[in-house]
């Protein structure tokens, strides 16, 4: 997503102030405007310039008034976003983001993963809620995205409700979201399945493979709803008033036991297995409109069309492909690098007959993308730092996680920190070796101080990428830059500068690897049904 416009300033003097970031060329594009409220002489102050609070407010004004915009939703694993996008400039005019802290524990311990679906919607409106109104009343149409796989359930007129005097709406009847992350299916499990007639494998944490687990363990789960989707899938039947939930061939495909070519799902050998063909979404082509808005949202108005919602990592790439060249590699919580294959490619009819670390997911046009869809990215980070912070309470001391990634981040930049020290860091495992663990090698009195351990995890996450989609893969198929994004990635330069070493290529970072701001462009170039 575009860097904001807009900072404050973090001293006293200042309190009542922001500052402006903002090319004078576009500032001198809005001259009229500016003049109009008094606050052309920003111009003579260049680039950044102090502005008041009510004047930043003007401007937020001048700036929505001249264009309708779009609203782009990305439901991720840890936090929900949005944002506002110009049609015209394609300029973000007002972003939110909320931490969503929606984990609940699991009847499975360490094997299960699921969430709360109530207070992963209530951070999402409350985002929304503060948008400003007088962009949100121009909104023409609305993108959504989330986490890629995993499946919710809920009741059918039971689900939610919207009072007549209120936007917001309150979650009834529905269960928890079952990650990407869960790993309740084993493989014993999986392969007791039918092979999907499609080229994508399954793997545990997908949709179906999830609702074929409790068709078989817990069939009083599956009679107690009457409808199945997405977390994102559900939030676009919600704001649509859908009788049956919409869902994108990018999410579907996600899901397991769908055919990308037919657009069609695996129907009998699903029914063959358990699943009945009433808990499976319709399917339309990814960024074709899935409905349109029942009632009037924070703003928005009452029929504006919704896009079927999208996967997080399609949205992500969209803004950042800008040719046959360039490669994409997000890390967030978990990590993916992709290229976009050419127009003529058309998958196998057939998954491999093992699990493959590369596989091709459907993109937009009827496009692919090779992935490699690592699951550990910065969530190792996060587990190791989770596990410093651990440490230091057993010693009597309360340290602060800030502190402690501050800290790992600082001395594992240091030239000295470069060791022979080997992480292999597959805490999490991976779908096409889901048995594998994390581990430790060539440890000596020398190489375990924190900075170096820190710069070995960072080190082993990129090998592992690297493992997954090599150098070699990317230079065949033209590749001659890569692109980066993510919060893991663009917080931390030690996997800016392994990314770069391992792959001796450009790595560039781009803000605008945002899937928000994806499902906003995506929204901007949606299809009618």
């Amino acid at each position: 997503m575009p860097p904001p416009l807009w900072r404050d300033l973090p001293d006293k003097k200042h309190q009542d102030t922001l500052r402006l970031r903002v090319p004078k060329s576009k500032l001198t594009r809005r001259l009229p405007e500016l003049r109009s409220r008094g606050l052309h002489r920003l111009l003579a102050a260049g680039r950044r310039s102090l502005v008041s609070r009510p004047q930043k407010a003007w401007c937020q004004a001048a700036r929505m008034s001249t264009s309708e915009c779009v609203l782009g939703i990305d439901i991720g694993t840890t936090s929900v976003k949005c944002c506002l996008v110009d049609v015209n400039s394609k300029e973000v005019i007002s972003s939110q983001k909320k931490d969503t802290y929606s984990d609940v524990p699991s009847e499975l311990g360490t094997e299960g993963s699921k969430q709360d679906v109530p207070r992963i919607l209530s951070a999402l409106q409350m985002c929304v809620s503060r948008l400003p109104r007088e962009a949100t009343r121009k909104v023409t149409r609305i993108g959504v995205c989330g986490q890629m796989h995993g499946c919710m359930l809920w009741k059918h007129g039971q689900a939610w409700e919207q009072k007549p005097d209120s936007d917001r709406f309150e979650i009834r009847e529905v269960s928890n979201s079952y990650t990407w992350q869960d790993n309740r299916c084993t493989q014993e499990f999986l392969s007791s399945l039918p092979v999907p007639e499609s080229h994508l494998s399954i793997a545990s944490g997908y949709g179906c493979a999830t609702l074929l687990w409790f068709s078989k363990n817990k069939p009083e789960k599956l009679t107690r709803f009457n409808r199945a989707g997405t977390i994102h899938d559900f939030l676009v039947c919600m704001l649509c008033g859908l009788d049956r939930p919409v869902m994108s061939v990018q999410n579907a495909a996600s899901w397991g036991f769908f055919n990308t070519v037919t657009k069609k799902w695996n129907e009998e050998l699903l029914q063959e297995a358990g699943l009945t063909s009433d808990l499976l979404p319709t399917v339309v082509d990814s960024g074709q409109e899935a409905g349109q808005l029942e009632n009037s949202w924070y703003g928005i108005p009452a029929k504006t069309p919704v896009i079927a919602s999208l996967g997080d990592l399609q949205c992500s790439v969209l803004p950042l492909l800008s040719g046959s060249d360039v490669a994409v590699i997000n890390i967030s919580t978990s990590a993916q690098l992709c290229f976009r294959m050419s127009e003529d490619f058309v998958p196998p009819e057939q998954p491999p007959s093992s699990p493959q670390p590369v596989e091709y997911f459907p993109f937009f046009d009827n496009t692919y993308l090779a992935v490699a869809a690592s699951l550990n990215g910065g969530n190792v980070l996060a587990a190791f730092v989770r596990t410093v912070q651990q440490w230091s309470l057993e010693l009597g001391f309360q340290v602060p996680q800030s502190k402690i990634w501050q800290r790992i981040l600082a001395l594992g930049a240091e030239p000295q920190s470069q060791s022979s020290l080997v992480v292999e860091p597959t805490i999490f495992g991976e779908r096409h070796s889901p048995q594998e663990n994390a581990m430790v090698s060539n440890i000596d009195l020398g190489n375990i101080s924190l900075g170096k351990v820190t710069r070995g995890l960072c080190k082993g996450i990129i090998t592992n990428i690297h493992s997954m989609m090599p150098r070699s893969l990317l230079i065949e198929n033209g590749i001659t830059n890569i692109i980066g994004g993510g919060s893991a990635l663009t917080r931390n330069p030690i996997l800016h500068k392994e990314l770069e070493d391992a792959y001796q290529l450009p790595v560039s970072l781009d803000s605008r690897g945002d899937a928000a701001y994806g499902s906003a462009l995506a929204a901007i170039n949606s299809k009618a049904p």
